[in-house]
């Protein structure tokens, strides 16, 4: 399925949205979190797959590999834990919490009672965890029936709480709310609902440091972006809503064209454009692309999604599969990338488009086009991984290091 947005635009970033979010908020929680010890020192790769480009008919084709952002595996590592600092510095600001020491767990003392909990597919709630483990408070997670035991022991090592429901990934959401309200607990989810927006929000600011790293990498195009068209990955619109509103804000009028993709069982994003207005899946849910696999629009990412992503469309989970293999065999001119099966919605979804040639006309994409996607995990779940391809991301991973460019 595939649709243009009636409801896009071109304009300036609008000032109600930049209240909500915005660059200068995105850079202060990219400077808290560049001393966190489980980040990975300096950006992730930004690369340029030419044979993935010749093969699809573009000019170019850039990744950006969140896979090594720290040793959680995916850009989960940037949203929970700033939220989580956020969230202490509002609930004690008589401490006077410095947001750096936080993360190096100097007030661990005065925190062990607090506790935090959220319902995940995965990498947000390794985040969480992660993140209440080096600053000393406690964490629960809530884990529905798709999330492997592979995922849930990932968790588990640092040190979260896990609770087991029978239901998906919204009765989760659900279970976790009535924990915390039961517990005096509280939550922290990367999704939003009516009168929960404030740590949602923080979730998603933290994800521009994806953006600003894209914009630093293309440093030569300052007024006009270095792409032409970003695809990005659906779920609850969270990441797509960080990086959408930090691109627009910094290239106004001129932002690159906007693809929202999505697991077609879990097409709550396009059911919202359809209505105009947040929406349900219509499907399952369930989808092998485990941290897309989301029944309901956040009503705060819509708010910036609804009127900057111009297409919406959704793929099939061989079709995701397919996209991994490819980024997994590299070429003589692609270094192989180990992508895990949520982070290749874009790549499956370009190469749909490129054999259509009605609906790449429509979105302009063309001979000229440079396409960028963000490869938002790596094999966070590696047997998952092993299963998929075939191969296990290790294998992957050293072809990699044996690779070297062709002349």
């Amino acid at each position: 399925m595939f649709i243009a947005n009636p409801k896009a635009s071109r304009q300036p970033y609008p000032q109600s949205l930049q209240a909500v979010m915005s660059i200068a908020k995105a850079d202060e929680s990219r400077q808290w979190l560049c001393q966190w010890s489980r980040l990975n020192a300096g950006a992730t790769p930004l690369y340029s797959l030419p044979d993935l480009a010749d093969e699809l008919g573009v000019a170019q084709v850039l990744v950006k590999d969140e896979s090594v952002r720290s040793v959680l595996g995916s850009f989960k590592a940037l949203g929970a834990p700033i939220a989580l600092v956020r969230l202490i510095l509002r609930t004690f600001p008589e401490q006077q919490f410095d947001p750096r020491a936080l993360l190096e767990g100097k007030y661990a003392e005065r925190l062990g009672a607090f506790t935090v909990i959220s319902a995940t597919d995965g990498n947000h709630g390794k985040g969480l965890a992660a993140a209440a483990q080096s600053m000393g408070c406690r964490c629960v997670i809530v884990l529905h029936a798709q999330v492997s035991i592979e995922r849930e022991q990932a968790i588990a090592a640092y040190g979260a709480q896990i609770v087991r429901i029978t239901g998906n990934y919204d009765q989760s959401v659900e279970h976790a709310a009535v924990l915390a309200a039961s517990n005096d607990w509280i939550v922290v989810s990367d999704t939003s609902y009516e009168g929960y927006e404030v740590i949602p929000r923080d979730v998603m600011q933290g994800y521009g440091t994806i953006a600003a790293e894209i914009i630093e990498a293309t440093a030569a195009h300052v007024a006009q972006p270095a792409f032409s068209h970003v695809f990005l990955q659906g779920g609850v619109g969270g990441l797509a809503a960080g990086i959408v509103s930090y691109l627009w804000e910094q290239y106004g009028e001129a932002r690159p064209t906007f693809v929202m993709v999505e697991p077609v069982q879990a097409d709550c994003l396009y059911q919202s454009a359809l209505a105009g207005k947040p929406a349900r899946a219509t499907g399952s849910v369930d989808s092998v692309m485990a941290g897309l696999a989301c029944g309901e629009t956040s009503p705060l990412a819509w708010r910036f999604l609804e009127s900057s992503v111009d297409f919406f469309m959704t793929i099939e989970d061989d079709q995701a599969i397919a996209a991994m293999r490819r980024l997994a065999a590299g070429s003589a001119r692609d270094i192989p990338l180990v992508a895990g099966e949520s982070s290749v919605a874009g790549l499956a979804a370009l190469g749909l488009l490129a054999k259509d040639a009605g609906r790449a006309a429509d979105l302009g994409l063309n001979a000229d086009s440079r396409v960028l996607l963000i490869s938002t995990e790596g094999a966070t779940a590696p047997g998952v991984y092993t299963e998929l391809l075939g191969e296990s991301a290790v294998s992957v991973l050293a072809r990699q290091s044996a690779w070297a460019p062709a002349a």
